[in-house]
């Protein structure tokens, strides 16, 4: 038991905890200062992921209810990233909130149980992550409280994780009750051996829809469309991200313990990839506000991922599929909210005619983010989306594979009536350039835009790091 192996998710609680003390002693107009601590506990944070990633071996660890493996180090590494760019753009998104001081503490608390859920190896720790990721995720969408539509997303987004939350408590109850052991080890030996095929039906299904919750994947996803439109900008960043990532490696993990000769747990899995993603492009496709088209397209994004889930441990390249996924879709889609936060929340479609010419940067780093979640080369949602499509075909799923073609192809629709308005329309030449919110929140949209195009032009070096990927237990 190494208490050094969680040392970044210990060094995000201790910051959290540092956060909330230097606020409560902060005069009022200097409450920017817990957000500079919260950024340098996310530096120490991924200082030891990285320490740890070099020095250590892939173990079962903690009682071995922790799996520090490649998969949970890349995990923690991207939510990560996230976080420090949701910080750099709330510094100015909250200046005049008088509780701006209390949110960097939040978004700690909810990197903190992204991760856990990536890395836990014990039912336990997986609840307590999901508990720690969606308490303090509802916190985060409503945290306007003068705002009707940031309360509506904050209350729909707790009505359904209520639900969901029993429901994958209900999964983690039943497989203890069959396996006898709330360890991933154990229920994978256990489970070996035999077991009832209608209580591991029941198990897999409530967990499957649990941690669809944070995914964003049917049925658990009408939250998101809601959360990314109404919630603060830096919240929707966050929140349509960082949580995906925890609880697709999470299934990912969990799902391989199942041997398919009990119960055949792909095909389910592959039906709801396949409806998320086709919902979700094609209720993208009437959307006229900007961020519930993201919201959409996260939805969309989630069915992409899970077909590297349908394939894990009978493709090779999936695992290291879904982490370049991932990779790809969390630079892209904080792009494109630290682009719209950086211009002030603007939100309608309508509101980014002819920002081409007066906002060129902005409208490029949109466009880049925009372009990447089609599947543009040479970009990083390109290089995600080939990998999966790889690993889904080379798992015999072809059929999963072709639909998401189509479905990649049906959404250059919707992205294009972003893109093309943005260049192919003028705004008046005396109309004043849109206004923006501040430097740091530039600096997170550029940020991400070159995060985008460098995940894809290092491929290469990308994928053959990721080869010694590995998924524990």
């Amino acid at each position: 038991m190494n208490i050094g192996h969680v040392a970044p998710e210990i060094a995000l609680t201790l910051g959290a905890v540092a956060v909330i003390l230097t606020a409560s002693f902060t005069a009022r107009n200097r409450q920017g200062i817990p957000t500079l601590v919260a950024l340098l506990a996310v530096l120490a944070s991924a200082g030891t992921s990285i320490a740890l990633a070099a020095g250590a071996e892939p173990q079962l660890t903690m009682e071995r209810s922790w799996a520090l493996d490649g998969a949970t180090q890349a995990a923690e590494l991207l939510v990560l990233a996230v976080t420090a760019i949701t910080l750099l753009l709330s510094i100015e998104w909250f200046r005049t909130d008088p509780r701006r001081g209390e949110y960097p503490a939040i978004v700690l608390f909810a990197a903190a149980g992204a991760m856990l859920l990536a890395g836990a190896a014990d039912t336990m720790e997986l609840v307590v992550g999901m508990l720690l990721v969606s308490v303090a995720g509802y916190t985060l969408a409503a945290y306007h409280r003068n705002s009707p539509a940031a309360l509506e997303a904050g209350m729909k987004y707790f009505l359904i994780g209520a639900l969901t939350n029993s429901l994958l408590l209900l999964g983690v109850v039943l497989l203890y009750g069959v396996t006898g052991t709330t360890s991933y080890e154990g229920s994978s030996t256990a489970l070996a051996s035999g077991a009832d095929a209608i209580a591991i039906t029941a198990a897999v299904l409530c967990i499957l829809i649990g941690l669809a919750f944070e995914i964003g994947a049917v049925p658990a996803h009408v939250w998101l469309p809601d959360v990314a439109q109404g919630s603060p900008a830096p919240s929707a960043a966050f929140l349509t991200v960082a949580p995906k990532i925890g609880a697709l490696v999470a299934l990912a993990r969990i799902l391989q313990l199942v041997p398919t000769d009990i119960v055949d747990w792909r095909p389910i899995v592959a039906a709801v990839a396949a409806i998320t993603m086709s919902l979700g492009n094609l209720i993208a496709l009437w959307q006229t506000d900007l961020r519930r088209l993201l919201g959409w397209s996260s939805v969309s994004q989630a069915g992409y991922a899970l077909m590297a889930v349908v394939v894990i441990d009978r493709a090779e390249l999936a695992l290291s599929a879904l982490v370049a996924f991932l990779a790809g879709y969390a630079a892209t889609t904080v792009a494109a909210f630290a682009v719209v936060a950086q211009l002030r929340g603007r939100t309608a479609i309508d509101d980014y005619r002819g920002i081409g010419t007066r906002r060129p940067w902005l409208a490029a780093a949109l466009t880049v983010s925009l372009l990447s979640l089609v599947g543009i080369p040479p970009l990083g949602g390109f290089v995600g989306k080939l990998t999966v499509f790889a690993a889904t075909i080379d798992g015999g799923y072809a059929w999963l594979a072709a639909l998401a073609v189509a479905n990649t192809v049906a959404s250059l629709f919707y992205y294009l009536r972003v893109i093309g308005p943005m260049y192919l329309e003028r705004g008046s030449d005396t109309s004043p350039a849109p206004a923006v919110l501040s430097r740091a929140a530039a600096a997170g949209a550029g940020l991400a835009a070159a995060a985008v195009v460098a995940v894809g032009l290092l491929a290469g070096p990308l994928l053959s790091a990721l080869d010694g990927v590995r998924l524990l237990p």
